[in-house]
């Protein structure tokens, strides 16, 4: 816009110094062309001044263009600072919160293990308690002065005739465990889930206070749930789950327990222990993948 008043301005200020310029008719009036020459000098007054007042705005827009450039200039710098501020406090948060999930999580390791000790210190107290009242209250023998019939064995092994003592029924003698455990872990491999039952049951029984007790009660739970009996592999699974919580197989056991609840059409139940199983084991792959099965769900992990 002002660039085109001061086109116009020198344009008349160009015609009218040509008006001066040219040559006055000797018959022209005087008068006029003095009017005339004043007009011009007055609009050539007007353009310099008008030249003179554009200048100054240009510099002032200048000026203030600078100065807004230089204040982006600062505060992208300190956009950017306070960018990489955030970072790394957010970096440091990460670390911190990881910290702490690991510090959770083998907190709990520790209470599972103790519970363990301690559901296997019960055991042998009761292992104790039983020993001893068989100690207190033998088994009756047979009352004095009565006689054992001809071909009988006597009490106490002695023959009626009075001849050597019979051996007693010996006792069942235990089977080695690591052979049997593998044993049963072949036959769970290969899919002779029957053999493989029994294998890891005596696993149970006779060793019942060892940790390969848990991760044998832990096979009976896939056992059963690859038979799709999800109702006894859920049983098998709270059973790894209370007797043995610091078992190895403890997460495991937590994600095909949910899973068996969901084949089971228990849907509220199977995503609680979900949740429960990243709440209490964060940082396994089991975790992870319950995790990925909530979202396949379209659940939320935490829920609020």
């Amino acid at each position: 816009m002002t660039g085109t008043i001061r086109k116009r301005f020198l344009a008349g200020a160009a015609l009218g110094i040509l008006l001066v310029s040219v040559p006055v008719p000797a018959h022209a009036v005087a008068k006029e062309i003095i009017q005339l020459q004043t007009q011009v000098q007055q609009l050539l007054d007007m353009v310099q001044r008008l030249q003179s007042s554009f200048d100054t705005r240009f510099g002032v827009l200048q000026n203030l263009a600078q100065q807004t450039s230089d204040n982006a200039t600062q505060i992208g710098a300190s956009v950017d600072a306070l960018q990489k501020k955030l970072d790394a406090e957010n970096q440091a948060l990460n670390g911190k919160m990881d910290g702490v999930s690991g510090q959770m999580q083998s907190l709990n390791d520790s209470v599972d293990e103790l519970k363990t000790r301690i559901a296997r210190l019960e055991k042998s107290v009761q292992g104790l308690q039983s020993q001893l009242q068989n100690i207190q209250n033998p088994p009756p023998s047979a009352a004095p002065g009565m006689t054992t019939p001809p071909g009988m064995p006597a009490p106490g092994g002695a023959s009626g005739a009075g001849g050597p003592a019979t051996n007693a029924p010996g006792v069942s003698q235990a089977p080695p465990l690591q052979a049997t455990f593998q044993a049963g872990l072949r036959d769970y491999t290969a899919g002779r889930y029957d053999v493989a039952s029994g294998e890891f049951q005596e696993v149970l029984h006779y060793y019942p206070l060892d940790d390969l007790a848990g991760t044998a009660q832990f096979y009976l739970g896939e056992i059963a749930y690859q038979q799709k009996k999800y109702e006894d592999a859920v049983n098998d699974y709270n059973a790894v789950l209370e007797g043995f919580a610091g078992n190895a197989k403890a997460p495991a056991a937590k994600l095909h327990k949910a899973l068996a609840l969901l084949a089971l059409r228990k849907r509220t139940a199977g995503i609680e222990e979900l949740r429960d199983l990243i709440k209490r084991y964060p940082r396994t792959p089991e975790a992870a993948e319950a995790r990925s099965k909530l979202n396949g769900m379209g659940v939320k992990i935490n829920p609020r």
